[in-house]
């Protein structure tokens, strides 16, 4: 009656990151000197180890994928200046050190 599915594991090189997400990684860390070479766009186990040392050299807990404080002190985090949700104006207007409150 119930489709029962596999609970195989991914292998390393498929645990959700895409080539254009692993290529902005590699080249993130090859900046950073954690990673040498040119970025391949593939997940391997180069990349895992360069993301564990630079994840170890910032106090993280190591991990085959980054989190999003890597990725974040990587430069590849949420753009500022996407033009979406409230500008810099109204976002400093309402900030609790600026003593003004918006109207």
């Amino acid at each position: 009656m119930f489709n029962k599915r596999s609970k195989t594991a991914k292998p390393a090189a498929q645990r959700g990151i895409d080539d254009t997400r692993a290529s902005q990684i590699q080249e993130s860390l090859i900046k950073s000197g954690y990673l040498t070479g040119e970025a391949s766009g593939h997940w391997d186990a180069g990349t895992e180890a360069a993301m564990q040392k630079y994840q170890s050299d910032n106090g993280w807990q190591t991990k085959l994928i980054p989190d999003s404080r890597a990725i974040i002190k990587l430069g590849l985090g949420p753009a500022q200046d996407s033009g979406q949700g409230t500008s810099a104006a109204a976002t400093s207007a309402a900030s609790p050190t600026s003593g003004l409150m918006p109207k």
